[in-house]
């Protein structure tokens, strides 16, 4: 005791102290563990990004015919050029208008979906909630080209069913065929959607059912007026998914170019940018997936304030 405290009053560091220099700090462990997922963040995410942004601002000149490409600075002329082309402006315009009818529709089923899951009256939960997101998990191109064949007026069996009440309507028309895309897209993306609001309703404690029962509540007072508010950030998490994916929408309306006149290669903000990429035009395509970036973030901004102040009233 005495030799103890006699080392630490002439200057010997305390066990504590020492103990302390030789674990590595929280802070270090921590990065050390996120190094993996930053490195592939920064190499498959931010990066495509910035030189997708700085190829925006840059185009490709010959000096003659047969001359060697040259990469040189062109302002904003890509933007300019973007904005002026009428199929691009009109590819935002319809994926706007396809968002605008398909979102509502594919989340009030998911959310239907997931409620009707959810109540004590519905058996065979596990079956129902793997058939509901079974269609998730069939690649887009397979989807597509199913649904392509039952909208071939040919081949459709819907067009065979309606046959004898004299309706022979042509899902792949110029008028019908934005729907067409949307049927599939919403038929694809429901089961997922509704997943994740499935998920929510798990998380809440069933003690606020009994209370609600206890009061008086009904089934479908308890959905709406306890379920549904509870659940509104994911719905929101789910909107914001949507709004991106409506307008990364690519490869239903590709597929359906092989089959309908009616999808040019401009039919989307994405297949606009990639025919000017595979026409390596890569400067305008770059300001094209560039603006395409820039809406989804004002829109799902847009969405976030309306969400948030629907919530505050």
């Amino acid at each position: 005791m005495v030799v103890a405290a006699s080392q630490t009053a002439a200057g010997a560091p305390p066990i504590t102290a020492v103990a302390r220099r030789r674990r590595p700090s929280s802070a270090r462990a921590a990065w050390l563990l996120l190094g993996p997922f930053l490195i592939g963040f920064a190499v498959f995410y931010v990066a495509p990004i910035v030189v997708a942004v700085v190829k925006s601002f840059t185009t490709v000149t010959r000096t003659s015919t047969y001359g060697r490409p040259t990469e040189v600075f062109a302002g904003f002329g890509n933007y300019t050029a973007a904005l002026g082309d009428g199929g691009f402006v009109g590819s935002l315009g319809r994926v706007l208008l396809f968002g605008l009818i398909q979102i509502p529709v594919m989340l009030g089923l998911a959310l239907l979906l997931a409620l009707a899951l959810d109540s004590a009256v519905v058996r065979l939960r596990r079956f129902f909630r793997l058939a509901f997101f079974l269609p998730y998990a069939v690649p887009g191109v397979i989807a597509a080209v199913m649904w392509g064949f039952f909208y071939a007026p040919n081949l459709s069996p819907i067009n065979q069913l309606l046959d004898p009440l004299g309706a022979h309507p042509d899902l792949l028309s110029g008028n019908v065929i934005l729907y067409s895309i949307a049927n599939i897209v919403t038929w694809t993306f429901t089961g997922y959607n509704m997943l994740i609001l499935y998920s929510s309703l798990q998380a809440i404690p069933p003690q606020l059912y009994e209370a609600a029962r206890l009061d008086g509540a009904s089934g479908w007072a308890i959905a709406w007026r306890i379920k549904v508010p509870i659940i509104a950030p994911s719905l929101v998490l789910t909107g914001v998914f949507s709004i991106i994916g409506t307008f990364q929408l690519f490869t239903e309306p590709q597929v359906m170019a092989g089959v309908s006149s009616a999808v040019s290669s401009s039919y989307t903000p994405s297949m606009a940018a990639y025919a000017q990429i595979s026409a390596q035009n890569y400067g305008l395509g770059a300001a094209m997936s560039v603006i395409v970036t820039l809406v989804i973030a004002v829109l799902s901004l847009l969405f976030f304030r309306i969400t948030r102040a629907r919530a505050v009233l």
